[in-house]
């Protein structure tokens, strides 16, 4: 299973200190971008990410309304690949082909209450999954070990594509998430809030 580190801040300063840390010891990372509509806090936007040059490939999980309004700034912020959610928008399916279009690779991210069922018409036009492990939008919340039966339900259904999870993913539940069949699981406060965010890094992945 591989970890990426994930940013979620509404400080252009704390979103390149994270960026310059994460390139010590990753070639991924994952920046949440929250628009204090879809869910309640605000973070960084695509202008603020466009103005760092990175080598690291950059997952941005839009946790905003109408996400087919935004993957074009970051596209050209530098994003290697979305996940859009698909509760924030009417037609899924509109916003797949508008990425796809910007050549990137595309996923679907989906909260703690949706079922599997309703996003089976979306998966032959994705890249990955990313199931949300906490309710979406702050930092730090608890993990609902729930969304484990539902990661295990997915690869029981036999769907093969890339599986991420992401919130509240610490030292104590790294190992129960992989045996779920997950491929990523994304980390924030776990890494970045420890003292040494490459020592943290390097323990979740020995766990």
């Amino acid at each position: 299973m591989k970890i990426l580190p994930a940013i979620l801040t509404n400080d252009e300063i704390d979103l390149e200190k994270k960026i310059r840390q994460a390139e010590l010891f990753t070639d991924w990372v994952q920046v949440d971008i929250m628009d204090g509509q879809f869910v309640p806090s605000r973070s960084i936007v695509a202008s603020h990410l466009s103005m760092i040059k990175t080598r690291l490939n950059l997952e941005v999980h839009l946790m905003v309304r109408e996400p087919e309004s935004q993957v074009e700034g970051y596209a050209r912020a530098g994003a290697t690949r979305i996940a859009f959610h698909y509760e924030a928008t009417t037609s899924p399916d509109n916003v797949i082909k508008h990425v796809r279009r910007l050549k990137l690779g595309v996923g679907l991210a989906i909260n703690p209450e949706t079922p599997i069922s309703s996003v089976e018409g979306l998966l032959d036009k994705i890249d990955f999954i990313l199931f949300l492990s906490v309710y979406p939008g702050f930092y730090g919340k608890e993990f609902l070990p729930e969304v484990l039966d539902k990661v295990k339900e997915f690869r029981a259904k036999g769907f093969k594509m890339e599986v991420g999870m992401d919130g509240g993913i610490k030292a104590n539940n790294i190992k129960m998430i992989k045996e779920a069949g997950v491929d990523y699981a994304c980390v924030g406060s776990a890494v970045f809030n420890h003292v040494a965010p490459q020592d943290a890094y390097n323990n979740l992945l020995k766990l």
